[in-house]
This record gives structure tokens, C-alpha cells and sequence, in this order.
């Protein structure tokens, strides 16, 4: 059996990028709320991003969404957010909320609204090199709602010819930053998704270059997908570039990590150790596989909610690694269905939470940082403080 000693130093370096989006007000197709304390410039989201790192040592990224995060001087967000004890991470795009791309964006038919389009990650591209930024993530809601009312084909042709001219504007910024695709099976088109699953995803940006993967949203997936199939499938074929981990009940419900399928997430994270994608796995440091959340806290505290979810992600991340290979290996090659299962089941039953507080008195992190957290009063200060202005949100 493996112990928690042998595994505790491959929980050093974890990393756990934050979306700036999560720390706004948030809420459903019918109604966002309003809460006390939510930022109110992307600096505060920042300043919030950094709180949840400082609790758990998890998170020292922070992923910004442009025009959500947009300001006049990125060198100089950048420094602040290193002055809070974090970096800048993934630069996410935005096509889905324009007018102009109500039937389309980097597929659409006027090329004038593609062009637009282009243009708008070429000024995402602009924002990589001065934030230092690796990753573009595009995640694209288009596609059509009637049987008939758009040539698939020529759709997914104008995608590839909008791709290809945005890669090739990313590649002239660095050697390492990436493109990321991800994909989305349905909402808010209901008939067809030009990006709907993973495979149309690496169809993409496989026809891209080396320096374009898949992102793989926990939650867009039908009822029943085995989520961890595609994991392995992605890192087998060296296309899995990053995650957006959250959890869902129906569909893509943007809740916190882990609260609805727990085994769902350890079974993920057995996949992504045992394929490789854990772990810095490139001279610069960096995993080639990012992890980041996204979510929307919408009847929780932003910031606890932030924080449950990176420790849900380091627990079963301790219980994918309390797997026993060894042993799993010989009852696969013996054909032994229940000890096989029995050996994944162990390392899932194990409660970590005790040799993770342990682990985190050791590095001078709080045992508990939900409890660490609760009684810093840095909640009530920025609901005390924050009065006044306009609360952000991603409307």
C-alpha cells in the first residue's frame, strides 16, 4: 500500500490557476446577484485571487477574460499582481457577447465579422506578451439552432482558416505560448456546436501546429461521458493542454470542483498522473498540462468558495497518487475485476485531510485554511470597505 510519506513530494509544485471571473458577481441566464465585497476593478479581483494563495499555497496564477479584465496598462498589472504574490496566467477571449457574432464569430459568414473577431484575440495575443501570459484559451459559442439554417461544413472551414491566422499571429510572441481550444457540447446553440466535443477540438488544432491543444471543461460533457476516457485519449495523443475544472449536476452548472462527483474528480486525476500530464514536465517548469478553475459562486462567498475548490483538487489529487500501480498492474494482467477495483477503491477511501493539514504546518500554511480564513476578517474588511462604484461581473 502506498503511504502518504511517499507521495508528499509530488504534492510540492501544485498548481492551481484561478479565473478572475469567479471573484465577480455571477448568476444564472435569469439573474445575477449582488453581494458585499465583490471587486470592483480587476486589481481587487486580483487582490482576491492572491488571498486564496496565501490560505493554501495552491494558486499563483490568476486568469484574466478580455474585455472583462481589460485596462489600459497591463505591464502595470502585472506588476501588481506580483507585488500580491501571484503571476498573470491564461488570457481567455471573448466572441459571445457582440452583436455582430449573434450567428457567428471566427465562423461566420461575412468575413468582415470574422475579421473582427481575428482581431479581437490579435489584441488578446497584444495582452500575452505584456502580461507574460503562455496560454490563449477560445471558447466559442456558435453554431445554429435549426436543421438547415448553416452549411456545417463551410463553418468548421472558416474555423480553421480563423485559427490558422490567429496561431500564426501567437507564434511571433515567444516560444512558448500555446493556443488552447476548448469545447462545449451544447448552449447557446441547440442544434449544432461548431466546437462540440473533443474530437472536433483536436481536429482544430491539430491541423494547427504544436503549440495548440484542447482544453477539457469538466463540465460540458452529456449525462454519463466517461470524462477520464478523454483524459487518457488527449495525453496519449500529447493534445490535452489544460483543464477548466468546476462540477455539475445537469450541465454546465459551473459548480464548485468536486461537490457533486468526487470520484468523477479522483478518476480524473488518476488519469491525468498516470498519462503524464501531473507535474512540471518541461525546462521552463511549467506542467504541459494547465489546471484552472471555473466557476461561478453564486449563493457562496466568492473567496471560500475559491478555496474549497483548490483543496478539493489537492485531496484527490494525494488519493490519485495513494493508487498502488504496482498492485493494480498485476491484478490487470491476472484479469482480477474485484482486486483490481479494490486497489482503486482504497486509495479513494483514504482520508488524506489529516496528513494534508500536517503537510501544511510543515510549509507555514494554516491547517485549515477555510477556518484560517473565516477568522482573518478579510471578508468582513472588503465588505466594510467596498462600498461604492460598480461591482464587476461578467455581464
Amino acid at each position: 500500500m502506498t503511504t502518504f510519506d511517499q507521495i508528499a513530494p509530488q504534492l510540492e509544485g501544485q498548481a492551481i490557476e484561478l479565473p478572475s471571473w469567479a471573484f465577480g458577481n455571477s448568476g444564472t441566464r435569469f439573474k445575477v446577484f449582488g453581494t458585499p465585497g465583490t471587486p470592483r476593478s480587476v486589481e481587487e479581483k486580483i487582490a482576491d485571487a492572491a488571498t486564496v494563495h496565501r490560505f493554501t499555497g495552491l494558486a499563483p496564477k490568476v486568469a484574466l477574460h478580455i474585455p472583462w479584465d481589460k485596462v489600459d496598462d497591463y505591464a502595470a498589472l502585472r506588476s501588481y499582481a506580483g507585488e500580491q504574490g501571484v503571476e498573470l496566467g491564461t488570457i481567455n477571449s471573448n466572441t459571445f457577447q457582440d452583436d455582430d457574432y449573434k450567428f457567428g464569430a471566427l465562423t461566420h459568414i461575412d468575413a468582415k465579422v470574422r475579421q473582427k473577431a481575428i482581431d479581437h484575440h490579435f489584441e488578446c495575443i497584444d495582452v500575452m506578451a505584456a502580461t507574460g501570459s503562455r496560454d490563449l484559451k477560445i471558447w466559442l459559442a456558435e453554431g445554429s439552432n435549426y436543421p438547415g439554417q448553416a452549411d456545417l461544413r463551410g463553418r468548421q472551414d472558416r474555423l480553421h482558416d480563423s485559427l490558422s491566422t490567429i496561431y500564426e499571429r501567437l507564434l511571433t510572441i515567444g516560444e512558448e505560448q500555446r493556443l488552447v481550444l476548448e469545447y462545449k457540447f451544447f448552449e447557446p446553440a441547440f442544434y449544432h456546436t461548431d466546437v462540440p466535443d473533443w474530437g472536433t477540438s483536436y481536429a482544430q488544432v491539430s491541423a494547427l501546429g504544436d503549440r495548440a491543444a484542447v482544453c477539457l471543461d469538466t463540465g460540458h460533457h452529456a449525462p454519463g461521458t466517461n470524462i477520464e476516457f478523454i483524459v487518457m485519449q488527449l495525453l496519449r495523443l500529447g493534445k490535452l493542454g489544460s483543464f477548466d475544472f468546476n462540477s455539475r449536476f445537469y450541465a454546465d452548472d459551473d459548480l464548485i470542483v468536486g461537490s457533486a462527483d468526487p470520484f468523477q474528480l479522483f478518476r480524473i486525476m488518476f488519469e491525468v498522473i498516470r498519462g503524464g500530464g501531473y507535474g512540471p514536465a518541461n525546462e521552463s517548469g511549467h506542467s504541459e498540462v494547465a489546471f484552472m478553475l471555473d466557476q461561478c459562486h453564486n449563493v457562496e462567498d466568492k473567496i471560500p468558495g475559491q478555496i474549497r475548490s483548490v483543496l478539493n483538487v489537492q485531496e484527490m489529487t494525494a488519493r490519485a497518487l495513494l493508487v498502488d500501480r504496482d498492485a493494480l498492474t498485476v491484478a490487470q494482467a491476472a484479469g482480477d475485476v474485484l482486486g483490481a477495483h479494490e486497489v482503486f477503491m482504497d486509495a479513494f477511501q483514504t482520508d488524506v485531510r489529516p496528513d494534508l493539514a500536517a503537510w501544511r504546518e510543515g510549509r507555514g500554511l494554516p491547517a485549515s485554511p477555510m477556518k484560517a480564513y473565516a477568522e482573518s476578517g478579510y471578508q468582513q474588511q472588503i465588505e466594510e470597505s467596498r462600498v461604492g462604484g460598480t461591482q464587476l461581473s461578467w455581464t
